[in-house]
């Protein structure tokens, strides 16, 4: 029995510039966290030799490209799993579309619990980058790799994505009292919508890819992370705030459907309550929705914006081996 755990994500700042057809031409960046929910993945063998897998529903079948779950058909392809096995994944946060990361979350803790399985370690770095060729190359979904990263890492960091598809990881320096102020000031709302990503990601990454105020607004949005990350470096905590509601308007001007007239509704609705800035977390259009603003102030926005608040800390850790048993 392997146990693996592996948080999921928020992103503040320069999401987009992680789609290939932005950083293969200007590099891209992201400012981002992991977070104290997470998505855990059980491994055990299976005596009958066959193959279970439990989900959102439940897969039993004796041959692998029997495997309707397209990224755990692709695990084991890529990783030479065959039968005996019985994989179960639970979550601490709806699977989908919510855009905390939850799909390459799944990808990354999986491919832990298949390498410890296997009897192999395998590092931040190797989980990612095999993570994004599970995902990306194989099963060919229109994303970027910022979550992949965010995941296998775990931390607050800086994560920096080189035309020739290489990837930096690097943790944003910043005193104690101002990490724990900015997690303290920080409000999150589930909108109760979720959607898939790919239509919004898809149209996204083809109109950056040759829209020159597309391109700018990305371009903006990349310098905004290392804005973001000298302020919190020099323990300018409210900057914060501004820098998100930039990105925010920055970002809504890449594609159509990124936000919707509710989405507008509940966000004005924060930032007249006293909220200095927020954005929608993931591609669009619902999941979660984060607030900066005095914590004097996160009564008045809950109230204003009407919707479920959930509770969350920064993660300081990656995915992680929770239980082995290889016998």
């Amino acid at each position: 029995m392997i146990i693996s755990r592996t948080p999921l994500r928020m992103s503040f700042v320069g999401g987009g510039s992680d789609l290939p057809s932005y950083y293969r031409k200007h590099g891209g960046a992201v400012l981002s966290t992991a977070i104290d929910k997470y998505v855990y993945i059980s491994i055990n063998r299976k005596f009958d030799g066959g193959i279970r897998l439990a989900y959102s529903k439940t897969e039993e079948v004796t041959r692998l490209e029997d495997i309707e779950h397209e990224l755990l058909r692709a695990a084991f392809e890529m990783t030479g799993m065959r039968g005996g096995v019985e994989i179960t994944t639970t979550a601490d946060i709806p699977s989908r579309g919510t855009g905390l990361g939850s799909s390459s979350t799944f990808s990354v803790g999986l491919l832990n619990a298949i390498a410890a399985y296997n009897g192999v370690h395998a590092s931040a770095a190797d989980l990612a980058a095999r993570a994004c060729e599970v995902e990306i190359e194989r099963c060919h979904q229109p994303i970027g790799k910022q979550d992949q990263y965010a995941a296998a890492f775990g931390g607050f960091n800086v994560i920096e994505f080189n035309p020739d598809d290489s990837v930096n990881v690097s943790p944003i320096i910043m005193r104690r009292d101002i990490r724990d102020l900015l997690e303290q000031r920080i409000i999150v709302f589930y909108t109760g919508i979720t959607r898939s990503a790919s239509a919004i990601l898809s149209a996204q990454s083809a109109q950056s890819g040759s829209d020159l105020d597309k391109q700018a607004a990305l371009k903006r949005m990349v310098e905004l992370v290392y804005v973001m990350r000298d302020e919190l470096s020099q323990g300018h905590v409210d900057s914060f705030g501004h820098i998100l509601h930039e990105n925010w308007s920055l970002k809504k001007t890449l594609t159509s459907g990124i936000s919707t007239p509710a989405i507008d509704e509940w966000y004005a609705q924060g930032m007249g309550a006293g909220a200095l800035g927020g954005k929608l977390l993931g591609a669009g259009q619902g999941g979660f929705m984060i607030f900066y603003a005095p914590r004097e102030r996160h009564e008045d926005i809950a109230n204003a914006v009407g919707l479920r608040q959930v509770r969350f800390g920064f993660e300081p850790l990656g995915s992680r081996i929770l239980f082995y048993n290889p016998l």
